[in-house]
């Protein structure tokens, strides 16, 4: 060994031969290593082929055209967009002035000469196998050469006559058709014939049906409206192909025209931001990552991998130390022939390189081949097409060198430790005496202190929570630097056990250099899981506790907002022959204008109501200020918090519901009282009555009665809004009765029967049904009501009031799981690694008579001691950082509470108060389960009887 090279040729391949000798053990390292950079390599590849190149994009939205036109509906004012064209607002600055809307006429923008290809899409209910399904519908003619790219034929042909479509294999999938089949729509009896099956690359799970231009949504509209019915509504955009294409500059000249391009040109060279007026606009701006977030997710990801490393290293660390000293007596050998500390080290750390090398290459190979052999799986799931398999090799080797740099620094201490060793003691097999090091433990305590104290800053002053989780990594650091100390804390409870953990605990305790690591990864894997645990089951208390009933328990609703309520009867007949129902209570809704306009609705023909509140009734804090403007603003913050605390106006809140109408005014009858748990006899006569029950007193004027506004003419009711006038509009005035007190009313604010409706000229239209059940309805049950709905093709807003869910505990299992295989795996190596120490021990023990047994129990607790020790220090470290992120979830609350209180935003005025809970579930399994566990495998797996041999000399 004249050089080097030379001498870390030999150790490679020594450390080569020996790796192949011990197949288990190097399978083991391997795996550990491998596994890592499998997954993160083909999450690489995945991500990296997923991402589409400007010219993939621009295939994909705009096919083999150069632009693609459409209607912002900003009244053809002059606008300013982004390059690819997703954001866009009016150039002109209106303020508190209303803004600009209405359609566009896109095709003037067009230049002359162009080729245009039109591209429409809108929804229908479409009739299926099953029944109905709301699905987009596209008209494109897609065998232009124009639109080549937007769409894949699968199979069949392009649409040729008006009564033909092709559809999304998804669409055929769902609905139970195919090609061949015929649809039609809703309220449309024009059949079409399915020809072929197309895919859209980046909407994989799309329900899409394509006609030709013209050919289904200019009928449809028409025989929606001859039904009586609101027209859906289309978008249409303009596909362009012109010489020369257009340029950033002809964009903005066509954006003074009110019209958005996406241009192809654009999207393969983008202007620099200086270039775009758009982003010269306060509040506007390339809201690409800046440098900051970027150095915020590199910190992070850098963190993620030095901790990955870490317990890898932690892991594989006793492995290699298995080796050195299965091999103790070939490096005594090194050694007696001349070689030098630095070679015994070489040697070792050549097994780290060997090992390292081998997982980089098994885990890129198995990731290039599971991801290109996997890639159908991945597209479907991830819902789009690659653009190309895009292997990056600089990135592939940045992570495959991880690998070979996480076995180095595995290896590292058992290098350093074998090299320690005298040639004698080497070669006669003695271990010697094992100091562990005195300094270490100071700085893991240092370390300790230090990281507790920024956590604590970070959870009482500060309000960034990486100030909580950096400063809980440095005093887990801290902890796992402190293990081989607290090992030996460990070591005084032997005196009383009995013999096999005795002699457990003495094997850890004098041969710390083996048990820390192990007790070490145990710990930070344990750790981890107690701390998310922690944060989890905190969390999930707090919404527990802030979960608030939209009904009664086992109560369900049922509303249908579309078409005039058409489907409320089949819902009402289904939610009452599939659910246990006691009292069904049914409900409509006030309409203004045409039956069939939905709510909120701007469409011609259609208005809507508004439960009139009295001017003196208002609470001042959110009263209409004509021109606009905040009223609150006038009010200092503790005039704010008095107004909140003492005028009933501004106080009066009201619980939370499933009620989707204005006011929360329901048309029904004393049924629904019943359903929601409101016992009062004088609603139920005042409702008989013809009067309107409330259970709001701002809504009520001095001479009892609540008044209801019909607006006819929504254009110039929101005019007036915006004004701080009031709306236009009739007002019937209802006499009303107010229910004392304040019961749960689960958002229900006003009731009145229909007939009261009728009398005080309101129309009303079916809205859908409560229920309150006998028993909790089944989950069979659940899914037959939803495949009823699903038929009916209307969107059922359907709510069951199931009181609260905790959706964790599966999480919580899955890191309990995860935190148990870690602490075996590390508890195993580390009882391999006892087993070749201890083997005198175990012959001397068979020599003097001991049972076989002794062997199995002593091998079983020695893998019960590591884990529990390392199960209970993880726990100890893993709530700090719960806790600390959990008070600074807290302090955020608190003065966010304080602030929206100040600027009247809320009138709840009880402070936040965040629990901190242990899953003491979780912690039992951890501490009790895990440890025993893994001594009672440890001792399944371990030989009885060993082969008598002669003790040699220590």
């Amino acid at each position: 060994m004249k050089t080097w090279f030379h001498s870390w040729r030999a150790a490679i391949r020594i450390a080569r031969r020996d790796a192949w000798r011990s197949k288990g053990r190097s399978a083991l390292v391997l795996a550990m290593i491998a596994l890592p950079i499998l997954g993160v390599s083909a999450l690489d590849l995945t991500l990296r082929s997923s991402e589409l190149s400007p010219a993939e994009r621009a295939d994909r939205t705009i096919g083999a055209a150069d632009a693609r036109f459409s209607d912002p509906t900003y009244g053809g004012v002059p606008i300013f967009q982004d390059p690819v064209g997703d954001m866009n607002t009016p150039a002109k600055d209106y303020g508190d002035t209303a803004w600009p809307s209405g359609p566009t006429d896109v095709s003037k923008a067009i230049p002359a000469g162009a080729t245009v290809l039109t591209d429409t899409s809108g929804s229908a209910k479409l009739t299926t196998a099953h029944g109905l399904l709301s699905t987009d519908v596209r008209e494109l003619k897609a065998a232009d050469p124009v639109a080549r790219g937007i769409m894949t034929l699968l199979e069949g042909r392009y649409p040729e006559k008006n009564d033909e479509v092709i559809a999304t294999s998804h669409f055929l999938e769902t609905s139970g058709l195919s090609i061949g089949s015929t649809l039609s729509a809703r309220n449309f009896d024009r059949p079409y014939r399915i020809v072929g099956a197309y895919e859209i690359p980046d909407a994989l799970k799309a329900d899409q049906v394509n006609a030709l231009p013209g050919a289904f949504h200019v009928p449809y509209a028409k025989a929606v409206a001859k039904a009586g019915l609101q027209p859906p509504g289309a978008t249409t955009t303009y596909l362009v192909r012109k010489s020369g294409g257009f340029t950033w500059n002809m964009v903005k000249e066509i954006n003074t025209k009110g019209v958005v391009v996406t241009s192809r040109a654009v999207l393969l060279d983008p202007p620099a931001d200086s270039e775009v007026p758009l982003y010269q606009k306060d509040g506007w701006g390339n809201f690409e990552s800046s440098a900051a977030g970027n150095a915020a997710e590199l910190a992070a990801l850098g963190t993620v991998v030095g901790l990955a490393m870490l317990e890898i290293c932690l892991l594989a660390g006793p492995a290699f130390a298995v080796g050195a000293r299965r091999s103790r007596r070939q490096l005594g050998l090194v050694g007696a022939n001349g070689g030098a500390r630095s070679h015994i080290r070489a040697i070792v750390l050549s097994g780290g390189l060997v090992i390292g090398v081998a997982a980089a290459v098994t885990g890129t190979v198995l990731a290039l081949i599971l991801t290109l052999a996997l890639q159908p799986v991945l597209e479907e799931t991830m819902g789009q097409r690659f653009g190309a398999f895009d292997v990056r090799p600089l990135e592939l080797l940045g992570i495959a060198l991880l690998a070979v740099l996480t076995g180095l620094l595995a290896a590292i201490v058992p290098a350093v430790t074998a090299s320690r060793q005298t040639v004698l003691a080497s070669l006669t097999g003695r271990r010697g005496i094992r100091r562990s090091s005195r300094v270490l433990p100071l700085v893991g305590l240092t370390a300790v202190l230090i990281g507790g104290a920024i956590a604590l800053f970070g959870s009482m002053v500060s309000e960034q929570f990486i100030v909580v989780a950096g400063g809980s990594a440095i005093a887990e650091l801290g902890v796992v630097a402190m293990t081989p100390a607290l090992v030996g804390l460990f070591g005084r409870t032997g005196r009383w056990l009995p013999l096999s953990p005795r002699l457990a605990l003495r094997d850890a305790v004098r041969n710390r250099g083996r048990t820390a690591p192990a007790v070490a990864a145990v710990l930070a894997a344990v750790a981890g899981t107690v701390a998310v645990s922690t944060y989890m089951a905190s969390t999930e208390a707090q919404y527990e506790a802030e979960y608030e009933a939209r009904l009664p328990y086992g109560a369900v609703s049922a509303f249908v907002m579309e078409e005039g309520g058409r489907d409320v009867p089949a819902v009402r007949e289904a939610l009452q022959r599939h659910f246990p129902v006691d009292v069904r209570a049914d409900v409509e809704r006030v309409s203004v204008g045409k039956p069939g306009c939905e709510p909120w609705s701007s469409e011609a023909g259609c208005g809507r109501y508004e439960v009139v509140i009295p001017p003196g009734n208002e609470c001042p804090l959110y009263v209409s200020v004509p021109g606009g403007g905040d009223p609150s603003e006038k009010f200092t913050p503790e005039q704010r918090r008095k107004l909140l605390t003492d005028d009933w106006r501004c106080n009066e809140t009201g619980s939370n519901g499933v009620i989707y109408v204005d006011g929360g005014l329901m048309v029904g009858d004393a049924k629904l009282l019943k359903v929601l748990g409101i016992k009062d006899a004088g609603a139920e006569k005042a409702l008989a009555e013809g009067k309107i029950v409330s259970f709001s007193r701002t809504q009520i004027d001095k001479n009892g009665a609540i008044g209801i506004r019909q607006i006819t003419d929504v254009a110039a009711a929101d005019k007036a809004s915006e004004e701080g006038r009031p709306a236009p509009g009739k007002v019937s005035s209802i006499p009303a009765y107010r229910v004392p007190g304040n019961p749960k009313t689960y958002g229900l604010q006003a009731l009145m029967t229909p007939a009261t409706a009728k009398a005080a000229g309101l129309s009303t239209v079916p809205l859908g049904a409560y229920a309150s059940t006998d028993r909790m309805p089944e989950s069979e049950a659940r899914q037959t009501l939803d495949g009823e709905f699903n038929k009916l093709g209307s969107n059922v807003e359907f709510h069951l009031e199931e009181g609260f869910v905790n959706e964790n505990s599966i999480i919580l299992l899955a890191l309990a799981i995860f935190a148990g295989l870690v602490t075996i795996g590390a508890a195993g190596i580390a009882t391999g690694l006892a087993q070749a120490d201890a083997e005198a021990d175990l012959k001397t023990l068979a020599a003097v008579g001991a049972p076989p047994r002794v062997r199995r129990t002593l091998s079983g607790f020695q893998c019960g001691v590591v884990a529990a020790m390392g199960v209970v220090l993880g726990s100890a470290a893993g709530l700090l950082p719960a806790m600390g992120l959990r008070l600074t979830d807290e302090r955020e609350r608190i003065r966010y509470h304080e602030q929206s209180v100040a600027e009247g935003w809320s009138t709840d005025l009880t402070p936040p108060d965040l629990p901190i809970v242990i899953p003491w579930e979780t912690l039992a399994g951890l501490l009790v389960a895990v440890p025993l566990g893994a001594a009672l495998l440890a001792a399944l797996v371990t030989r009885s009887r060993g082969a008598l041999a002669r003790r040699e000399a220590t």
